[in-house]
């Protein structure tokens, strides 16, 4: 048995009059040379692997007293094949010392080196913290790549799970737990798998002119059918899309065939599904495998920032895919479109409470908004605001007074000399519509119904300054009011009757969770593509790819 009374003491510093007098000799002394030069700063390097896990480590290797963590074959075995496995995560296996793991860590503990043996304890633990924490809580921080970016990352203590791991021979199960147990992620991930299927085959790029229509005749029409057989939207006969028929003795006349399968292509890409091959039809015809891939890593990366209970009863708003749905025990009980902001008032991402609905509600204008949209709009249409039922205030709150807007020199007015509130009375008129639903929060976002009902039409849809409008608003009302019994349809109905501002407040406040996917699964089993309205996979993408350390993988090239 080793002296832990003599660990202690050398993990203090103060060990060095006793080495003096008696040198021990200790196979795992390394461990704590290392522990302390982590300790001190410096960066450690083990058997050519950067230790990175350095305050976890550091923590598990001194409640054990500096002892050999992995002697035991089947958990050195255990995390190998957790690591070979993360490529369907969308993590990298090279990040966790796959290659050192793989060349030492399954040779019998016989046969390894004496000197080599803390080394690969520490490369093992190192490991296991390093992807224990990236499967937990994502491996990119989001606030380094995102200002506006509010997400719900969890501290997860990686030096007890593996301690516990390790005394419950659970090294495996343990890292699968860790995982995102939403049925959405799952299904990124099997999809994932089928895109990696594709990698390797022939893709070249397609001249996106002419554009093709039914009963064209067209030497690219074989190749497009190809494509979309590969990636599941033509039916393959063997059910084996790699080897599903060979594209030499097809047809180039666009048929009836590719008439069904092209536009549930362009729906599916968020592109309007009128069958016309045109420039952006062929974009997305184009688009490598390898690069889907990276966006749904980005997908994946956005579900690991997420706490892993959404809530039993939730409402999710995918703003890249303009959509909100609302899950109530894992079963998805309503889907709407919605309206997100526009690219230059993005609308950001985080998780909170739907606390309250406001029936009729007024709309006082943001300052930004005031004086960069409204004032142009009165400077040029005087009868702008009466039109709209607009009431103009000077000073905010208790304190404030009505201002008659026909004494108000407007074109004097400036973003530094604007003293007015401007509040929208209730009405058919008001850009909340009639009902709003209430999560406060620091972005001073939330839900509404809206008047402009037309843009619900169109593909893409960034339209609002911020806020999220919900297309079928009274649906999401009834859903949130079902437990408050005095708030049936017919009192709702009487609410909005009354043209002044009603609150409803809900008995449970309901999760609400903004978030940013430009890759899912539908309730289908369909994978959904979508352009990146904000621009911000690629800086994720980019951080995903880089080591941990932030070196750039290379990218390769089309073949």
């Amino acid at each position: 048995m080793r002296d832990a009374g003599w660990k202690y003491l050398r993990s203090r510093g103060l060990a060095l009059i006793l080495l003096l007098a008696c040198p021990p000799v200790f196979s795992d002394d390394s461990i704590i040379n290392r522990i302390e030069a982590l300790q001190a700063g410096h960066p450690v390097t083990v058997l050519d692997a950067p230790i990175l896990a350095k305050e976890a480590l550091t923590r598990f290797y001194e409640l054990r007293e500096f002892d050999l963590a992995w002697d035991s074959y089947s958990a050195r075995r255990q995390l190998a094949q957790a690591i070979s496995e993360v490529a369907d995560q969308g993590l990298n296996p090279l990040d966790y010392h796959h290659e050192t793991i793989a060349a030492l860590a399954l040779q019998p503990t016989d046969q390894v080196e004496e000197e080599v043996r803390a080394d690969l304890d520490l490369v093992l633990s190192d490991a296991f913290l390093l992807l224990s924490s990236h499967l937990q809580a994502g491996k990119v921080n989001p606030r380094t790549i995102h200002a506006e970016w509010t997400a719900n990352r969890q501290d997860l203590e990686t030096h007890t799970v593996l301690a516990q791991a390790l005394d419950t021979n659970s090294v495996y199960q343990t890292l699968q737990q860790l995982k995102p147990s939403a049925p959405a992620y799952q299904k990124l991930v099997t999809a994932r798998r089928t895109l990696t299927a594709l990698l390797g085959q022939p893709w070249h790029e397609l001249a996106a002119t002419p554009t093709l229509r039914p009963g064209d005749k067209d030497p690219r029409i074989p190749e497009i059918r190809r494509r979309l057989t590969l990636l599941g939207d033509i039916p393959s006969a063997d059910h084996d899309r790699q080897d599903a028929y060979d594209a030499s003795v097809e047809s180039d006349i666009y048929d009836d065939e590719l008439l069904i399968a092209l536009p549930a292509f362009q729906a599916r890409h968020g592109l309007e599904p009128d069958g016309i091959i045109g420039r952006q039809t062929f974009a997305a015809l184009n688009r490598l495998p390898v690069e889907r891939i990276r966006q749904l890593d980005a997908s994946l990366e956005r579900w690991r920032w997420l706490p892993d209970d959404l809530g039993d009863t939730y409402v999710l708003v995918n703003i890249a895919g303009f959509e909100m749905t609302m899950v109530r025990s894992g079963e998805e009980i309503l889907r709407q479109r919605v309206i997100v902001g526009r690219p230059y008032r993005q609308t950001p991402v985080f998780s909170d409470r739907i606390r309250y609905l406001v029936f009729n509600p007024t709309w006082t204008v943001p300052r930004k908004l005031m004086v960069q949209d409204q004032l142009p709009l009165i400077r040029n249409d005087p009868g702008y605001l009466q039109r709209m039922n607009f009431k103009v205030y000077r000073g905010w709150g208790a304190d404030r007074v009505e201002v008659d807007p026909s004494t108000i020199d407007w074109q004097r007015l400036s973003a530094n000399n604007f003293p007015y509130q401007l509040v929208q009375e209730p009405g058919p008129m008001n850009a909340l519509g009639q009902i709003k639903f209430m999560f406060p929060n620091q972005h001073d976002i939330y839900l509404h119904d809206t008047p402009g009902q037309a843009l619900f039409g169109r593909a893409e849809r960034t339209f609002s300054s911020g806020c999220i409008r919900v297309e079928r608003p009274f649906e999401l009302a009834e859903r949130l009011l079902e437990s408050n019994s005095n708030w049936s349809r017919a009192n709702i109905d009487r609410a909005i009757e009354l043209r002044d501002p009603v609150n409803a407040m809900l008995r449970t406040p309901i999760p609400v969770h903004l978030q940013y996917w430009t890759v899912w699964v539908d309730h289908s089993g369909t994978i959904q593509f979508r352009s990146d309205i904000y621009g911000r996979d690629q800086r994720l993408i980019d951080a995903l790819r880089s080591d941990p350390q932030g070196a750039l993988m290379p990218t390769p090239r089309r073949p």
